[in-house]
C-alpha cells in the first residue's frame, strides 16, 4: 500500500521555523517531523510514499538526494574525490517527491498525485506536521471491512488550558489540560479509494471541506476512533512539546 503525504503548506502559524524550510522539514530530535510520519508508516509495513511539495518543496527534494549525508557519518577524501559513508541505515523507502504548487489547496495536491495511486485498490494520506501511535494496521483493516471510499482517523485533542468544574463561584474540581475539551476531531490518517478524488473538481479545493462533505452525504465515509496519543504541530509551542518528549526518551509516537 502506498501513502501520501500533504507536505506543501505555508505552515504560518509556526513562522519562526517555516521562514526557513517547509513545515515538515522542521525538526524533533535533530530529525524533520517528515521523517517521524515515514517511520510510523513503515512500522507498519508501508514503504511507498508520495509525497506532495509545494512551499520552498527543493528543501525536502535536497533532504532525500542526499540522505546519508544528513543521516550518517562522513568522510571526504579530497585528495582521491571520494566520499565514504559510515554506519550507515538504509531505510526501505521508495519516496516519490511531487511538485503541487505553493498555493494548491489539499484536494487540488491529492488530484495532481492521482496517476500515482490510480491503480491502489485504496492509499493511505496524512499531513506532514503530525504524529500518533495510531495503529496503522489495525487503521487500513477497518477501512477493508466497511467496504466504503474513505476512513479517517477521529481523535479527542487535549484541551489548552485547565478546566474548572464549577458550583456557582466554588470550585469542586481542576483538571490540568483535560482530554475532554470538546467532540472528537479529524486527526488526518486516512484510507481513501482511489475514487474519492473524482470529488475533487478545483485545484484550490480543500479535501476537508466540499469533497469530503459530498463523500458524507453519500455515506461513504467511516470514522477509525483513535484512543491513544496524537499532535498536531501548529504552534512553536507545539514543536517544543514534542522535542520535550522526544528528548524524554518516551515519545509515545516513536512505534518503531
Amino acid at each position: 500500500m502506498k501513502a501520501v503525504i500533504l507536505a506543501g503548506g505555508l505552515g504560518t502559524r509556526i513562522s519562526e521555523e517555516t521562514s526557513v524550510r517547509p513545515k515538515p522539514m522542521v525538526e524533533i530530535g535533530g530529525l524533520p517531523i517528515l521523517w517521524h510520519i515515514l517511520k510510523i508508516y513503515s512500522a507498519h509495513g508501508i514503504k511507498d510514499f508520495i509525497i506532495c511539495c509545494g512551499y520552498k518543496g527543493y528543501v525536502i527534494k535536497e533532504y532525500f538526494a542526499n540522505y546519508f549525508l544528513h543521516t550518517s557519518d562522513v568522510t571526504f577524501d579530497m585528495k582521491e574525490n571520494k566520499m565514504t559513508v559510515h554506519d550507515s541505515v538504509a531505510e526501505p523507502w521508495r519516496v516519490t517527491l511531487v511538485d503541487t504548487g505553493d498555493s494548491t489547496g489539499t484536494g487540488g495536491r491529492l488530484k495532481r498525485v492521482a496517476r500515482y495511486v490510480k491503480d491502489e485498490e485504496a492509499f493511505c494520506m496524512t499531513y506532514g506536521d503530525g504524529v500518533s501511535d495510531v495503529d496503522i494496521t489495525a487503521l487500513v483493516n477497518f477501512h477493508r471491512s466497511h467496504g466504503k471510499s474513505a476512513t479517517l482517523t477521529s481523535v479527542q485533542p487535549v484541551a489548552r488550558f485547565g478546566g474548572l468544574g464549577l458550583t456557582g463561584t466554588l470550585i469542586h474540581s481542576f483538571h490540568e489540560k483535560p482530554a475532554e475539551e470538546g467532540g472528537r476531531v479529524n486527526g488526518g490518517f486516512f484510507v481513501l479509494s482511489p475514487k474519492v478524488l473524482d470529488d475533487i473538481t478545483d485545484d484550490r479545493q480543500m479535501f476537508e471541506r466540499e469533497p469530503i462533505e459530498a463523500l458524507v452525504a453519500r455515506q461513504e465515509v467511516h470514522a477509525f476512533s483513535h484512543h491513544g496519543f496524537w499532535q498536531p504541530m501548529d504552534t512553536l509551542r507545539d514543536k517544543q512539546y514534542l522535542e520535550e518528549l522526544w528528548n524524554s526518551g518516551n515519545a509515545p509516537w516513536r512505534v518503531w
